[in-house]
């Protein structure tokens, strides 16, 4: 049964849905069964991974608001083993359509049990704000994952999710926990890129990966191609980082269920 790990920051910019299309592309590529959900209405995951959003018929919506099944919802993508649930335009207002809902919070995570079975890991690529849709994705994940960019006011907002996250724990998904902060968008040259990795560290010790997604131009180019990096330049530097990070990753989970 498939691992669920939402990618939240309510903060924009910050490589939330590169991160999320990079590490999926990576998961698949090391042989792992990868369903990509596109929980944001921007829908550049979508994109992100070669769809044209004028052609997706269904997507993550109807699956919230018309109880559609997700394994009709499903598309595959280019690279082998990574599947997607798209997003479009319409998520937007679902936030309103789902107030009226008994258990609001938990529409996701029954979406999510009807296909759960069929994957390794899901992903899911939350919007940039702490609302339903989000508080959806982190009712319905076990875990979360927090991107963290290397620039000014990097650790401005997090408060914010963190309290979020503990409301949540509290009420709503008590098995919930942080897979961990992930720095993005790093300059070596840059002092200030520097003293946030530092800054960082220093608040959540051993919560940050050890990887460190560096800034890359062929990372800012794929998403135009429609391809993750490491289909678009396997190479790069952007690719071996998000690569680094799928392998880190799955040894994080094998040694946590060694312990279990």
């Amino acid at each position: 049964m498939a691992k669920v790990i939402a990618l939240a920051n309510q903060k924009g910019g910050v490589g939330k849905t590169t991160t999320a299309i990079n590490l999926a592309a990576s998961l698949a590529v090391l042989e792992k069964k990868i369903l990509l959900i596109d929980a944001d209405p921007q829908a550049n995951a979508t994109s992100g991974i070669g769809f044209d959003l004028r052609e997706i018929e269904t997507s993550i919506y109807e699956c919230l608001i018309d109880e559609l099944d997700p394994n009709d919802v499903v598309l595959n993508s280019d690279t082998n083993g990574l599947d997607l649930i798209p997003s479009h335009i319409d998520l937007v207002g679902a936030e309103i359509e789902m107030l009226n809902f008994d258990e609001r919070e938990q529409s996701l995570k029954k979406v999510i049990a009807k296909i759960r079975d069929k994957y390794d890991y899901i992903l899911i690529d939350c919007s940039p704000s702490l609302g339903l849709l989000t508080l959806n994705a982190l009712t319905a994940a076990d875990s979360v994952m927090i991107p963290v960019q290397c620039e000014y006011f990097a650790l401005e907002g997090l408060g914010k999710l963190l309290n979020t996250i503990k409301m949540i724990q509290n009420r709503l998904n008590p098995e919930l926990e942080i897979e961990g902060f992930l720095l993005t968008m790093y300059d070596s040259r840059l002092r200030l890129s520097n003293l946030v990795v530092e800054e960082v560290k220093q608040h959540f010790e051993d919560m940050v990966f050890e990887t460190i997604i560096q800034r890359n131009v062929k990372l800012s180019e794929a998403p135009s191609h429609g391809k993750p990096v490491i289909m678009y330049d396997a190479k790069s530097k952007g690719a071996r980082s998000y690569l680094a990070l799928a392998r880190e990753l799955l040894e994080n989970n094998e040694i946590k269920d060694v312990e279990k």
